[in-house]
């Protein structure tokens, strides 16, 4: 629970920073924010307030460094990834860190200490991202660059290193999501569910790479939100019977 108020009171607080923003964008202009049926005060007191308190939460009720990378979290994606947005498509993969930590709120909260098991979960996630948000972002192009905000696909118009970022990133997602398995995770099943589901990322990917179309976009989208459940659940499952 101390973990979900980290991530609202984060998205919260990214709100406040980023409400002019918002505001400027089709998806995000009806925020409550941007829309003004919050006040930024508010919002602004509302997200310190639950961050302070998930943070005193996690330390005291749970252990040190389940809150301490929750801090990270919030402090990277706040004050690094979101003004970044503004200067760089490097942002994208800043912003990849803490997008990925979660699970290791979890599994530090857990055990009560950071091991390899914790840094293949977290490389997971952060090879998703990566695709995921390049998707969005070529879906949503005109609504970024209208806000000024530099992802790849709004400063790469004819796509070329928006295709190799995916590429990459997507192959490299299907080799370390076998490594559970390798490590003592999960086992078999989890090992040929990775792999098929992994290689259906990467036909999906590789796709938007061959023609960059608001199609193809909205399929590697759509793929990247059943992979990453469906992966994690059988992971679990398959967890528990190993």
């Amino acid at each position: 629970m101390a973990s979900c108020g980290n991530a609202f009171c984060t998205l919260a607080l990214n709100q406040f920073l980023e409400r002019a923003t918002d505001a400027l964008m089709v998806r995000t202009r009806h925020r409550p924010l941007p829309d003004r049926r919050i006040q930024p005060t508010e919002a602004l007191v509302f997200g310190v307030l639950l961050a302070s308190a998930g943070l005193v939460l996690l330390a005291f009720a749970v252990n040190t460094v389940s809150a301490l990378v929750a801090a990270f979290i919030m402090a990277s994606y706040l004050f690094i990834y979101t003004p970044l947005k503004q200067k760089s498509p490097v942002c994208t993969i800043v912003g990849a860190v803490p997008g990925a930590l979660p699970p290791v709120i979890g599994w530090s909260a857990a055990r009560g200490e950071l091991g390899a098991e914790a840094c293949v979960l977290f490389a997971i996630l952060f090879l998703w991202q990566v695709p995921h948000t390049l998707a969005i972002a070529r879906l949503y192009r005109d609504d970024f660059a209208r806000a000024g905000i530099q992802f790849l696909p709004v400063v790469d118009v004819e796509g070329k290193s928006t295709s190799r970022q995916v590429i990459c990133h997507c192959l490299a997602l299907l080799v370390v999501s076998l490594t559970p398995t390798l490590i003592g995770m999960a086992g078999v099943l989890y090992f040929f569910t990775a792999l098929l589901l992994g290689l259906g990322f990467f036909a999906f990917g590789m796709s938007l790479a061959v023609s960059s179309s608001l199609v193809a976009a909205r399929r590697l989208l759509a793929a990247s939100l059943v992979y990453l459940p469906v992966l994690l659940v059988v992971m679990a499952l398959d967890r528990i019977g190993h």
